[in-house]
C-alpha cells in the first residue's frame, strides 16, 4: 500500500516536471554580476540556458542550502544524544561488571532471604 502511494507520488511528480520543461523551452540569459558592474569590473560570465533546467537548478539549490542549514543547526542535538550513548554504553558496561562480580546468590528469592534479618 505504502509502495503505491510511493510510486504514484513520484509519477505525479515526474508529469508535474515533463510538463514545466516543455512549457519553459525558451532560452534565458543567467549572468554571474549585473551588466553595469561586470563592465566596472571587466568580469562579463553569462550563460544562456533553457527557462526550465533554470528553474530546476535553482530549486535544486535551495534544497541543498536548507538541507545545509538543518544539518549544521541541528549539530547540537546530534552531538548530544552521542554523549549520551556514549555515557548509557559505559554505565552498562559498568552494570555488567558489577554484576558479574557479585558474589551472593544468583537467585532474586535467595538474596531477599539472605538480606532480612534473622528472627530466632
Amino acid at each position: 500500500m505504502i509502495r503505491a502511494l510511493r510510486y504514484a507520488v513520484l509519477a505525479i511528480i515526474a508529469i508535474v516536471l515533463i510538463v514545466l520543461a516543455l512549457s519553459n523551452t525558451q532560452m534565458v540569459t543567467l549572468r554571474l554580476l549585473p551588466q553595469e558592474t561586470a563592465g566596472l569590473l571587466g568580469f562579463d560570465w553569462s550563460i544562456q540556458v533553457p527557462l526550465f533546467v533554470a528553474l530546476i537548478a535553482f530549486v535544486l539549490l535551495g534544497l541543498l542550502i536548507g538541507f545545509i542549514w538543518e544539518w549544521t543547526r541541528e549539530y547540537r542535538i546530534r552531538a548530544r544524544g552521542a554523549q549520551q550513548a556514549r555515557k548509557a554504553k559505559a554505565l552498562e558496561r559498568e552494570l555488567g561488571h558489577l554484576k558479574t562480580r557479585h558474589e551472593g546468590p544468583q537467585d532474586d528469592v535467595l538474596a531477599v532471604l539472605e538480606r532480612a534479618p534473622a528472627s530466632r
